[in-house]
């Protein structure tokens, strides 16, 4: 049987122990001054009432977990009994934790460390299942400095998880290595997340390490293994390594799943090849496996990305006939996508299809499909016809009280006041000024440049006026040039005088002036 290992900062109960990696003793001797039995410094409670609710709370909690209900019974079995540990903990307030684990660690009449009781090892799964690895890690020092804990091979899976959690595969490898030298072995499970953990950092170096010691002790590798190695290939862009990976698969008794083929297809779709990604998705069609939407979302997302937004439309309607139905992201992306191509048209199907499957589009997306319709709208002229679209999806953004964003409020006014819609425009400002917008410059401008188009002068000099008065529009010359040379298309030279005589007033010198025909001269 191999020999247990504790921390060599701790006190050691057991003299034989092999010697501690270096990293353990830097690590535990900064830890065990944060440990559940450092004594704490608790100021003294203006009103001993005030604290008291919280304390009871916490005493209670460790009363349960120490004697449960016997309808709960969590000591069942180790699985059973890490869910209700789990449970326990969460109950209690963060930035409490600590101070509960104190007072369970010293409830000694509940049978702590006896063969029927409250298995310590339990106890650490589930504070890192809580999301409290510092705690466990603090938690491990303490239990075997007083001997409460022999480590095994479940106790350094629980540690190794801890520093996985916390970011810090080295920690964890090294406590990995520490139990293959002492003859432990880890599961297939414990070693799949040392690998993973140096994976989502982008070191593969240090994962296949782990990969090749795993194979070496004789812990055949999971599918979630190789997924894992795949992933993280494809993560720093070592994508033909990871399709002959995939292949090697394929020869080998472990074969690949849905998800080996995804991180594949994601690895290449990001770096334009979606193409190729297609073929994979149409050879694990080919291989009988069932795939999920996750897998035609990566698709979409790489059509996307290289400016072939067409493509991802004829995979929608190609996984619908392979029962595959697309969900949220699969709308979202495509939307995005074809938005960014300029095909508002095809955006605007896509939004359609995605009300009537049962979806609900949130604000965000209303608010980026409403801005490239209007965009498009702008860009085609006259001649378009999305006005009428852009114009009921904004007016349904309103009645759902869903927010409209300012870069909305300014295209949608911008296209009303162009297409002769100066009344809707102008509602639009007032609504866009009641929940706190300011309107960019050039949207008052366009204003006014409608209201002109339509014949309305009064009303867009009243305008321009007002906007300057509220402090929305600075003293420049654009809007007061519209304005002139609109008076004088229509010979009305006497009322361009008025606007220019408003400009100099205002400190405002207009570029336009007034054009007198030789009838006014005279």
């Amino acid at each position: 049987m191999p020999t247990p290992y504790l921390p060599s900062s701790l006190p050691l109960h057991q003299t034989h122990l092999p010697s501690p990696p270096p990293l353990y003793h830097q690590h535990f001797s900064s830890i065990r001054t944060h440990g559940v039995h450092h004594k704490k410094t608790q100021q003294k409670p203006l009103l001993s009432c005030s604290i008291q609710p919280r304390t009871t709370q916490i005493n209670r909690t460790a009363e349960e977990v120490q004697h449960p209900e016997p309808n709960v019974n969590p000591r069942r079995s180790g699985r059973v009994q890490v869910r209700y540990l789990v449970e326990r903990i969460r109950t209690v307030p963060k930035h409490d934790r600590p101070e509960f684990l104190d007072l369970l660690m010293t409830q000694r009449d509940g049978g702590i460390g006896t063969d029927d009781s409250l298995d310590l090892n339990n106890l650490l799964m589930a504070l890192v299942l809580a999301d409290e690895p510092d705690l466990a890690l603090s938690s491990f020092s303490s239990m075997s400095s007083k001997g409460l804990l022999v480590p095994d091979s479940w106790t350094y899976s629980t540690m190794i998880r801890c520093y996985c959690k916390k970011g810090q595969p080295d920690e964890a490898k090294r406590v990995f290595d520490h139990m293959v030298e002492n003859g432990l072995s880890p599961t297939v499970a414990t070693v799949t997340e040392l690998s993973n953990s140096y994976c989502r950092k982008g070191r593969m170096k240090g994962a296949f390490e782990v990969f090749d010691t795993m194979v070496r002790i004789g812990i055949s590798p999971s599918v979630q293994t190789y997924n894992c190695l795949v992933k993280g290939l494809c993560y720093v862009g070592r994508v033909e390594e990871a399709l002959e990976m995939l292949k090697g698969m394929r020869n080998g008794p472990v074969k690949p799943d849905v998800y080996t083929y995804t991180a594949v297809m994601d690895g290449f779709c990001k770096v334009g090849r979606s193409d190729e990604a297609r073929e994979l998705l149409e050879e694990a069609v080919g291989m009988g496996l069932s795939l999920s939407v996750v897998t035609y979302n990566t698709l979409f997302d790489g059509y996307c990305r290289e400016g072939r937004p067409g493509k991802g439309l004829g995979m929608l309607r190609q996984m619908k006939e392979r029962n595959c139905l697309p969900d949220c992201v699969s709308y979202r992306t495509l939307i995005h996508g074809l938005l960014k191509w300029g095909k508002a048209r095809a955006a605007l199907r896509v939004y359609w299809e995605m009300e009537d499957s049962g979806f609900e589009v949130d604000e965000r997306m209303m608010n980026v499909l409403v801005r490239g319709l209007c965009r498009t709208s702008l860009k085609e002229g006259n001649g378009s016809d999305l006005l009428e679209d852009a114009g009921q999806l904004f007016s349904k953004m309103q009645i759902q009280n869903l927010a409209v964003e300012d870069d909305t409020y300014g295209l949608v006014i911008s296209l009303f006041s162009v297409k002769k819609k100066s009344e809707e425009a102008l509602v639009s400002v007032r609504k866009m000024m009641g929940e706190g917008f300011h309107p960019r410059i050039i949207t008052l401008e366009d204003v006014v440049r409608g209201l002109c188009r339509e014949g309305k002068l009064e009303k867009a000099l009243s305008f321009l006026v007002l906007m300057e008065e509220e402090g929305m529009y600075p003293r420049r010359r654009v809007a007061y040039n519209i304005l002139i040379e609109e008076f004088n298309r229509q010979g009305m030279a006497f009322s361009a005088c008025n606007v220019y005589g408003i400009a100099l007033k205002r400190g405002v010198i207009p570029e336009k002036k007034p054009k007198f025909r030789e009838t006014e001269k005279s």
